[in-house]
């Protein structure tokens, strides 16, 4: 395993993470008596594969559903100085419901106290005042802290760029979990950000949210040779020496093993990404046009400021890697949690695009008088049944 500095925590941390969303057995929370002992045992062999490679950083949150109960009956096991454990809690709105939260989450983790607190999915601004304001949750996540019962305070974020952007400039956050990866480089600005605040970046599903990589489609796997796609985008992302970790949402023991390939081409990487790099641009222009390919993102709205609430940068972006490198199952995962997907992935699809006049939000765009019939196009080529996010499953 290879280690980097986690900011000013000060903590060895192992550049891959041990994600806790996959390998629990429910969503909600359930008895412990009415965990089945087969998923119990999956969980915790998943637990000692990642420690015995050396990934001691076990990531988790009490939106996790069983996650942190079933991890709850291992973590005791080890020796509590050789675990980093990171839970999340999601802002409340009042101190006493947060605290009481967290205490639930230290009581199923089994744990004395957590290496990592998040507070899970400020999206929004208004949840980052939640967190802010005087007496709310960032003054109980201190008081853990003076407590013993925390280490050090960070958030996680799927949030635009400018208010990831805005809670780093607090200076009141060790960490921060965000979306980073090949397909989708926005959150660039906040890492550059969280360096200069000396803050730990983890980088949140890249397998999963980078393009469903455990289930590339043939081009991709072309273009991504003699790595695979997952590796490559591993590759890309920790090539970044401003990226500390990446996490692994492992549902079994064998999920490690294709990023741990990864390793020994580190010090290699710009070498070995250079001629994949340059394929997958050039495939990406050969089916897009270099103009739009260069030019297609300038100008666009926000869906709030969008008619209908359309999504258009996101519905945009994913037609794009629909048609550069068939990525229309990952396309039509995400395209249809829109309008499902509440603050954590916001805006509507374009299934009614038609109805609305929507030159005055393009007028910054150059290319305003096509981007209607490409909503259109993406709608026909993505769209289908609504998708929920996994913890409404």
């Amino acid at each position: 395993m290879r280690y980097r500095r986690f900011g000013r925590t000060e903590l060895s941390m192992p550049v891959f993470s041990c994600g806790g969303m996959r390998y629990q057995f429910k969503w909600q929370d359930i008895p412990k008596a009415q965990i089945p002992a087969d998923n119990q045992s999956n969980l915790e062999a998943t637990i000692e594969r990642s420690l015995a490679v050396g990934i001691n950083h076990i990531e988790t949150a009490r939106g996790y559903g069983t996650s942190e109960i079933q991890l709850g009956e291992i973590l005791p096991r080890f020796p509590r100085e050789k675990l980093i454990v990171q839970t999340k809690v999601s802002p409340k709105p009042t101190a006493q419901e947060f605290r009481q939260t967290v205490e639930q989450s230290l009581k199923n983790l089994n744990l004395e106290y957590v290496d990592l607190l998040g507070f899970h999915g400020i999206n929004t601004p208004e949840l980052l005042e939640d967190v802010l304001r005087p007496g709310g949750c960032l003054a109980v996540g201190r008081q853990l802290q003076r407590e013993g019962r925390v280490r050090f305070l960070g958030f996680s974020t799927h949030g635009p760029t400018d208010l990831i952007v805005t809670a780093i400039a607090t200076g009141e956050f060790d960490y921060v979990n965000l979306h980073w990866y090949y397909i989708f480089q926005n959150n660039w600005p906040a890492i550059v950000a969280a360096q200069q605040q000396d803050m730990g970046v983890f980088i949140i599903s890249p397998a999963d949210k980078g393009g469903k990589l455990y289930e590339p489609p043939q081009r991709l796997r072309e273009l991504c040779a003699p790595l695979t796609p997952m590796q490559f985008n591993a590759l890309f992302c920790l090539s970044h020496p401003q990226v500390h970790t990446l996490s692994i949402g492992a549902a079994c023991p064998g999920d490690f093993d294709e990023h741990l390939q990864v390793l020994p081409l580190l010090d290699q990487a710009d070498e070995i990404l250079a001629p994949i790099l340059q394929r997958l641009e050039a495939a990406a222009i050969a089916r897009l046009g270099e103009e739009w390919y260069r030019t297609w993102h300038i100008g666009l709205p926000s869906y709030d400021q969008t008619p209908g609430g359309i999504n258009i940068p996101t519905i945009l972006w994913l037609r794009n890697l629909a048609i550069a490198y068939d990525l229309v199952e990952y396309g039509k995962m995400r395209y249809n949690l829109l309008g499902n997907g509440g603050h954590w992935f916001p805006g509507n699809r374009a299934d009614r695009v038609q109805e609305f006049d929507l030159r005055s939000c393009l007028v910054h765009s150059p290319h305003a008088d096509k981007i209607p019939a490409l909503l259109v196009d993406a709608h026909a080529r993505l769209g289908g049944t609504t998708v929920q996010r996994l913890s409404q499953s």
